[in-house]
């Protein structure tokens, strides 16, 4: 899922790439949902602008739509230890972040900050945000352990020593932080 940047409305990605858009600022701008695909898509981000929106398939494959999504390179075709399993778009620069399993981060016209990849991590990477000004990122473990990169993204917490119920599956981030 990802919402449009300032409210308004959002958009779901199915695995096969499918968009459903909802709400009144949520433009439909098209979908991955009639291609053959490699690999599943596993992430979606908005926009900067809101006018448009990212796809990313766990090879790395990355589908762009919209004005405002440009495509910037991917991974889709090259090697990976672990599969992608999100992404984040920067804010400031429209290019975007992936983030592996494993913690490797690919960037892609947006600053590198650090990544987990090559650590010792207790349970796989589930998900990313991005910072808002676009100076960081968190990533988000299955336990609920979050690592932060970059002087934007401000460690808030984490449940990485609580036993869960059920695995974490995803994050966003809330207008509190960063």
């Amino acid at each position: 899922m990802a919402a449009v940047p300032g409210g308004g409305g959002c958009w779901l990605v199915a695995s096969d790439g499918g968009i459903f858009s909802y709400g009144s600022t949520a433009a439909f701008y098209g979908s991955a949902g009639g291609l053959t695909l490699n690999r599943p898509v596993v992430g979606m981000a908005a926009a900067p602008n809101g006018d448009g929106y990212f796809l990313v398939a766990a090879d790395g494959g990355i589908f762009t739509y919209g004005p405002g999504a440009s495509f910037q390179g991917s991974m889709g075709g090259r090697p990976l230890n672990q599969p992608i399993v999100g992404m984040a778009v920067d804010p400031s620069t429209g290019g975007y972040w992936l983030v592996a399993s494993d913690g490797g981060i690919f960037s892609f016209n947006a600053p590198f900050l650090g990544s987990m990849g090559g650590a010792h991590l207790n349970k796989p990477i589930v998900g990313m945000a991005a910072a808002p000004g676009g100076d960081g990122y968190y990533l988000v473990a299955s336990d609920g352990g979050i690592f932060t990169f970059g002087p934007g993204a401000v460690f808030q917490g984490s449940t990485g020593a609580i036993p869960l119920a059920k695995p974490i599956i995803g994050m966003a981030l809330g207008g509190s932080l960063g």
